[in-house]
């Protein structure tokens, strides 16, 4: 899956994978493409400014908050997510939080409980900020 063409872009790029036997406990903050194949309790924050995307793969889950700018989520989500730009919720897909939104793209299975949120440009640029800042005084 890694380096897999997508009909959408161009290519998908990894700069960091967790594999399915790491467990990570604490924020991660992170640039570039981030691959989640294990588990990731703790927040999940893109670098402010920076291009970010976060793809959880089918067997991956995140239990906690996921700012960055584009999500693709495959596997399950204990938490609030947050994207600048786009989120994809594949079939596998299993959501139980809220997520904002500018693009929403959702298959025939995915699974939310919670709120699809759209949000304005303004309020997304500014969003990752604050949180970021909320999850540095933590």
């Amino acid at each position: 899956m890694l380096g897999k063409k997508n009909g959408r872009d161009s290519q998908m790029v990894v700069d960091a994978l967790i594999g399915p036997q790491v467990v990570i406990r604490g924020d991660v903050e992170f640039a570039g493409g981030l691959y989640v194949e294990g588990k990731v309790i703790g927040k999940l924050i893109a670098t402010e400014g920076a291009q970010a995307v976060l793809t959880i793969a089918e067997n991956g889950v995140i239990e906690g908050q996921v700012v960055a700018s584009t999500v693709v989520i495959s596997g399950r989500m204990d938490g609030d997510v947050h994207a600048s730009e786009r989120v994809e919720l594949t079939a596998s897909a299993r959501v139980n939080g809220n997520v904002h939104y500018q693009v929403v793209e959702m298959a025939a299975g995915a699974q939310l409980t919670g709120r699809l949120l759209h949000t304005s440009a303004e309020e997304t640029e500014s969003a990752p900020v604050s949180l970021k800042l909320a999850a540095s005084n933590a």
